[in-house]
Formats: C-alpha cells, sequence, structure tokens
C-alpha cells in the first residue's frame, strides 16, 4: 500500500538534467511571449501570428471544415477561440481549454492629460483588484492604440526599447508620509492619485496657457499625427516597463508581470499547437475582461463564443435547432487560470493543507468563490476523477486546493460562465506568488506541467 498517504512533493526531485533542460527552454520561450505581449491586444495579435504559422486559418475564410482543419476567431482584435475539428460530431461534445489574456493594469481615462504646477500628468483608472500603492515608484509604459474619427488606428508602445523614456507615479518621501503612514494600507495611495508624470519642459509659444501640457500634445502630435480630442477614442494600458527574468540561483522560478493569465494562455496555446487529427474537437479560448468580471462583447459572459461553436457546427454540416446547448453539455473543460500559490511569509491567510505549492505541479480547484463558495461552479466528484486519471495516466505532477482560508477571501474564474450552459468544469492552472502585483513569480515546473496538462487534456477522446 505505497500509495495509501497521499505524499506532498515538490515536482523538482524527479526532474533529471535532460528534462531540466526542456524545462529551462520552455520557460525562456514563455518569457519571450510574455515580453512581446504585455496587453490584451498585444497577446492577441502575438497568437494570431503564431497560429498562422502552423496553419491556422481564420474560420471566415472557410466555407465548409472536416476533420482535422485548424482555424481560430479574432474577437475585435482582443480576444480570440482557436479549434481543431475532430473526427467525432461535435453534439458528442468538445474539449475546450479557456484562459484569459487580460491582466490588472492601469488605464487612462478619456480625457488624461493635464497640467498642475509645472509637470503634465496622465490620470489613470486602474483595472482589476490592485494594490494601488505597488504601481508608484516603479518604471511603466504605455501600451495600446488611439483611432480617429477617420478610423485610422494608432498603435502605442512607449516606454519599452532601450532608447524610449518611461513613466513613473510618484510617492511620498518618508520625511513628509508621517499622515499617510497612519492610514490603513488601502488607503495610502487614493486612486485618483495614480497619476503618471508626463513631462516638464514648457512650450515656446507665447499663447499656450498650459505651456508643458501643449509641449506633450505637440510631442504626440509629432510622433503619432493626434490631437488631444483623438484621446477621447483610445484605449491606453499602463503597465511595467520591466521584463519577466529567471527568479533565484537556482534559476527555479520566473518574475513577471501579467502571468495572470498569460502563463495559461501561453501553455494551453502551446498545447492546442500539438493536436492533429484529434476524436473530439478541441478547442482553447483566450478570452478578455475576466479582471473585472468578464462582461462586454470581448468577455466570456457575451454570447460571441456560442456563435464561434454555432459556425463550426454550420461548417461541419452538422447544425440544427437547439444542438448548440447539447454540445455545451457534452463538453468538459479545464478554466486555466492561475491559483494563489502557498507563501510561507504569508502563511496565516492559508490552510497548508489545502493550498497550492510552487513546484508540486498544476493545481486544480474543485470551487473557487468567497466564504460560502459564492460564485463558485464547484465540479463535480466524477468529473474530478476523470481529470484526476488523465493527470495520472501521463505522470502529471498535479494538487489539488482551494484560494486561502474560508472566510479570509477568494476570487473566481471564466469557469461558471462554462458551466452554466452545462459544461463539466474545473480551475486547473498554475500557482502564483504575489498574484495581480506588477511583478508575479511562478515556477518554471509548474509553468511545463502546465503546458502538458493542456495538451494532455484537448487529445482526449
Amino acid at each position: 500500500m505505497d500509495n495509501l498517504v497521499n505524499e506532498k512533493k515538490t515536482g523538482w526531485e524527479k526532474v533529471d538534467n535532460e528534462l531540466k533542460e526542456k524545462i529551462y527552454k520552455f520557460a525562456d520561450e514563455y518569457m519571450y511571449f510574455l515580453n512581446n505581449g504585455k496587453t490584451e491586444r498585444e497577446i492577441v495579435s502575438e497568437t494570431t501570428e503564431i497560429l498562422e504559422k502552423n496553419g491556422f486559418v481564420n474560420v471566415e475564410k472557410l466555407e465548409e471544415l472536416k476533420a482535422g482543419d485548424k482555424v481560430y476567431y479574432c474577437n475585435r482584435g482582443k480576444s480570440l477561440y482557436i479549434a481543431v475539428i475532430g473526427e467525432e460530431k461535435m453534439e458528442k461534445g468538445l474539449n475546450i481549454v479557456g484562459a484569459h489574456v487580460d491582466s490588472p493594469r492601469l488605464d487612462l481615462k478619456p480625457n488624461p492629460l493635464y497640467e498642475e504646477n509645472g509637470f503634465a500628468y496622465f490620470k489613470t483608472h486602474y483595472y482589476g483588484g490592485i494594490k494601488k500603492y505597488q504601481w508608484t515608484t516603479i518604471p511603466l509604459s504605455i501600451h495600446g492604440v488611439i483611432v480617429k474619427t477617420n478610423g485610422e488606428k494608432v498603435k502605442v508602445n512607449i516606454g519599452e526599447a532601450e532608447e524610449d523614456p518611461v513613466f513613473v507615479i510618484t510617492d511620498l518621501l518618508p520625511h513628509l508620509a508621517q499622515e499617510q503612514m497612519e492610514k490603513k494600507l488601502k488607503d495610502g495611495v487614493s486612486g485618483e492619485a495614480l497619476n503618471l508624470l508626463a513631462g516638464s519642459i514648457p512650450a515656446n509659444e507665447k499663447d499656450a496657457k498650459e505651456k508643458v501640457k501643449y509641449n506633450i500634445l505637440k510631442l504626440l502630435n509629432e510622433k503619432y499625427g493626434i490631437v488631444e480630442a483623438d484621446l477621447l477614442s483610445a484605449e491606453l494600458e499602463i503597465v511595467p516597463a520591466f521584463n519577466a527574468k529567471t527568479l533565484g540561483l537556482d534559476r527555479s522560478m520566473i518574475a513577471g508581470y501579467g502571468q495572470d493569465d498569460k502563463i495559461c494562455s501561453y501553455t494551453s496555446l502551446r498545447g492546442i499547437l500539438n493536436i492533429e487529427h484529434p476524436k473530439k474537437t478541441a478547442i482553447c479560448i483566450l478570452s478578455d475582461k475576466e479582471e473585472i468580471g468578464s462582461m462586454g462583447n470581448t468577455g466570456m459572459e457575451s454570447h460571441v463564443f456560442d456563435t464561434f461553436i454555432a459556425e463550426l457546427l454550420d461548417k461541419v454540416g452538422e447544425n440544427r435547432p437547439n444542438l448548440l446547448d447539447r454540445v455545451f453539455c457534452n463538453s468538459r473543460m479545464l478554466s486555466a487560470d492561475v491559483d494563489a500559490g502557498y507563501d510561507p511569509i504569508y502563511s496565516s491567510v492559508s490552510e497548508v493543507n489545502n493550498s497550492a505549492f510552487l513546484g508540486r505541479g498544476v493545481g486544480l480547484n474543485k470551487y473557487t468563490g468567497a466564504r460560502g463558495k459564492a460564485g463558485a461552479s464547484d465540479a463535480n466528484a466524477e468529473y474530478v476523477a476523470e481529470v484526476r486519471k488523465m493527470l495520472e495516466d501521463n505522470n502529471i505532477a498535479y494538487q489539488v486546493s482551494e484560494l486561502g482560508k474560508v472566510d479570509v477571501g477568494g476570487g473566481g474564474t471564466i469557469a461558471y460562465i462554462l458551466a452554466n450552459k452545462g459544461v463539466d468544469v474545473i480551475d486547473c492552472g498554475v500557482p502564483v506568488l504575489s498574484m495581480h502585483s506588477p511583478y508575479e513569480v511562478t515556477s518554471k515546473f509548474d509553468v511545463y506541467e502546465a503546458y502538458r496538462t493542456y495538451e494532455a487534456f484537448l487529445k482526449l477522446q
């Protein structure tokens, strides 16, 4: 009875030098992907290029589909749905892996630029759950698009190239911060104080009332051909200007911005790239807006994904009234989202027996939600056993956990949205330290096991 007790050990103990090199190489490729895609638009653009280089075709270009075809649909440049058509009728169900490509950040307000006492600033509105104080005094960059009324779309990326300037949100020096330091941590920096320092040189124009602001507008006009009103129809995001890097003397971890949830986006993408002629149709979702509730027409609460599946049914010649509901009820899914990793420095918020540890493989969350499981889909035991069998058959390291102690907090993913359609779903992702911070931490071993997990799942019969 060697397996009577469920012993929990680090996966590194079973890694030989050859496998370690594979893990490190995969991590380098992931970090390259992460550094070239800090926003959802950039990830979708980068991913679309990868898909097309690997034989995937925009589904809108095809009139018919057959087993083995590889297609994708890009939803407004901010989310992607990817499919490899299976040999079996789609009515018998799909294998779905669903991640999200948005991450906590700061967005510029519609009217962002202002001047005050010799400085020009951009006003921001934070996106998703952040600790506001973490975004002060670090180098920041601006990414996004400005769309003019004539339809011209201007791409913006300032702060990433070596020669680029960066931006910063200032903070008080300790000598003058006595009042600030008496406040609760969540109130130390207010949302309205997250203003991006943008410049300090006044323009030479005599008639300009706010000369520093005017100078910034001149520079933007010279570089991008825009005027201030064009910022009204812009999506400009503020993200850390530093790159993901290997962490630790043993090179075992990754530190980087946006790993929630680009880590699962990349590993699920790599998984579906390996799928050839599956029995069941394999689907990969890279969704938007998860960090703010999955609302909007690029989030999973929209019906665009349903429309994509309906289009697949049409083009394989299988569709009929009410079939979509049956397809979902026969489908299974891994909600590929990160989990809170156990941090010994903050152990008081975790229950150690039900925590996910870095280096022990992918983390399964049977349910998420908060307190009394509010907002959770709560996977059925039969489905949990099915996923366990898949993992064990493929010798993939995994752990089953919860997100913190009962009554301490909680979280959620897109799992409940697909579960509401009738899909069997369980959360399955990579444990993360410092989640939602500008510099999150993961284990390279877990990243590799997530890739193996999603590939194995998409191949399930």
